[in-house]
């Protein structure tokens, strides 16, 4: 820089370093980032020269290109880098070098309808989808492990879960680092907490008298009882072949589907579908989980099973495929992963939960979910109260609103016998310890929570979204097991709640689904991006302004393309 006596600063070299944190993607408006790189550099100059300025700060004029670095993770950043950044490597010390920028170029066949003033590319990227780097299991949980979740999503998981997820970890070993693999396999087991699980992990690695960690990737299927070489990620049954729609324009009876891809990137659940899929061998058939999550929010199916053909349009557009096979064979064999995708989702909203406000419990499917209270967000199902417990202690042991209805036998009495301070409608039998409280409609209560919060049981909104959502909504009406449908259920109320509260402080997803059922739009395929094109109108005006239109990078369903929105 000029020396600063003249009373003018001239920064001759400015480096601006963005850290990606906790997750893979851009976020949902990737070519905002470089506005907001530009709106922080008075202030970050200001603070800078601070010592040389006086008065209100200094009239910054930009004179040349803006340079954003990024810092990726060690598994390197493939499809995730947006085209057209120089990526500056940072070095992890302040006293070792930083190597030379390393630019990534754009492609020819970029569309130069995704280039901004500011000469950078965001659309989807542009090496071969040959070299682009699949979602791993290993990847998906050192990513919860630098969040400090990881312990918390792995309490949660099932035991044939956690055995095939071990084993596709060990699949993605490979025989030269075998002593490496075993000291990633040993922290893994060590993130487990007290509980089955914790029993489980232990025996797995104490089953063989064998040294550990092991010395040949046979050794470690021996103390894993895992299956080795091929065997190790053979799926579970035959797959269902999908055929990705080819390029061209469709036009699509709902564009809710597509709304709800923004929401779940933000949360980070997006990103968790590829590896949650991928560990049970399941990566190609993305698509089909996209599917079944767009028939949640689509038309209840016509006498128990029978789909509208615009609904099945619709469906198909959304998971990039010609048209939806039958999905009752995928949601037997996607079962195992559904709890690490249903954690990811409920650890999200645990992490935001305010103690302070109340959770709701409600019957559904012969079990239970918990819902918070502010905005009707679905947070978990189980079939037992010991199954919402770990939920409810990582929202800081918040009251709890108890709705009438099916209620599974001895509900009330094991919420209270595990310490949970309720108050509920339900009407208590004879051995449950609760009391009645002083009123204006029938309520019961263990005690220790303000009466005042008994206005927050928003009993008929609780029932519908309960019936609409969970009940009359059904993704995979013929499958014996409703576990994908819970799962889709779970990530389609969270989505549409989020657009709900962006767009009118909505405090219901039910609102979303009622709004934007039958919203038209025109969806064209690309080789790197997925555009959809609402109708303009007020409808359109509404998620313009709320910014439920920003684009969704790095789509798993879609081969990694981007999904974008604009009006016509």
């Amino acid at each position: 820089m000029s020396a600063p006596t003249t009373g003018e600063i001239t920064v001759r070299h400015c480096v601006v370093h963005v850290v990606r944190r906790g997750g893979w993607s851009w976020g949902p408006d990737p070519r905002g980032l470089v506005q907001r790189v530009l709106d922080a550099l008075p202030e970050l100059l200001a603070a800078e020269f601070d010592e040389y300025l006086a008065g209100d700060g200094p009239d910054l004029e930009i004179t040349a290109p803006v340079r954003l670095s990024v810092r990726l993770s060690a598994g390197g950043g493939g499809r995730l880098v947006p085209a057209g950044l120089v990526v500056e490597p940072v070095s992890a010390s302040p006293r070792e070098p930083v190597p030379p920028p390393v630019p990534v170029t754009v492609p020819p066949s970029a569309d130069s309808s995704t280039v901004d003033s500011s000469g950078l590319d965001f659309a989807a990227a542009a090496a071969d989808d040959a070299d682009v780097a699949e979602p791993t299991v290993a990847a998906l949980f050192e990513d919860l492990a630098v969040r400090g979740e990881l312990a918390a999503l792995l309490g949660l998981l099932p035991e044939e879960t956690v055995r095939r997820y071990l084993s596709a970890l060990v699949g993605e070993l490979t025989v030269p680092s075998v002593a490496e693999a075993g000291d990633r396999i040993e922290s893994f087991l060590a993130g487990f907490e007290d509980g089955p699980v914790a029993e489980l992990a232990a025996e797995l690695v104490r089953r063989r008298s064998l040294p550990w960690p092991p010395a040949t990737d046979a050794d470690l299927a021996d103390v894993l009882e895992l299956p080795r070489g091929a065997d190790a990620t053979s799926p579970a049954g035959g797959g269902t072949a999908v055929s990705p729609r080819p390029p061209g324009e469709t036009r699509v009876g709902s564009v809710l589907p597509f709304l709800l891809a923004g929401p779940l990137a933000r949360t980070g659940y997006l990103d968790a579908i590829g590896p949650a899929l991928s560990g049970v061998d399941l990566l190609p058939e993305t698509p089909l989980f996209a599917a079944a999550l767009a028939y949640k929010v689509l038309g209840a199916p016509q006498r128990g099973w029978r789909r509208a053909p615009g609904d099945d349009v619709s469906a198909a557009a959304f998971a990039g495929l010609e048209s939806v096979p039958d999905l009752t064979a995928f949601a037997r064999r996607v079962a195992p992963a559904l709890p690490v995708l249903d954690g990811v989702l409920a650890l999200s909203l645990c992490r935001g939960h305010d103690p302070a406000d109340p959770l709701v419990v409600a019957g559904v499917d012969d079990g239970l979910l918990l819902i918070d209270a502010r905005g009707l967000f679905p947070v978990a199902w189980s079939s037992t109260v010991d199954g919402l417990l770990p939920h409810w202690e990582a929202c800081g042991r918040p009251p709890v609103l108890v709705r009438a209805g099916p209620l599974p036998p001895a509900c009330l009495r094991d919420l209270a016998a595990a310490g949970v301070r309720f108050i509920t409608d339900a009407r208590p039998v004879r051995d449950d310890p609760l009391t009645r409280l002083r009123w204006r409609t029938p309520l019961w209560t263990t005690g220790g929570v303000e009466p005042r919060l008994a206005a927050q049981l928003a009993a008929e909104r609780v029932d519908e979204l309960v019936r609409t959502v969970f009940v009359e909504h059904r993704a995979v009406p013929l499958a014996a097991d409703r576990a994908l449908d819970r799962t889709v259920a779970l990530a389609a109320s969270l989505a549409m709640g989020m657009i709900a509260g962006q767009l009118w402080d909505g405090d219901t997803p039910v609102l979303t689904l009622a709004r934007f059922a039958d919203l038209e739009a025109t969806v064209r395929f690309t080789r790197d991006a997925v555009r959809v094109k609402v109708p303009l109108g007020r409808r359109h005006t509404d998620l313009w302004r709320g910014g439920a239109l920003t684009d969704v990078p790095d789509v798993v369903w879609l081969g990694g393309r981007t999904l974008t929105f604009s009006g016509g």
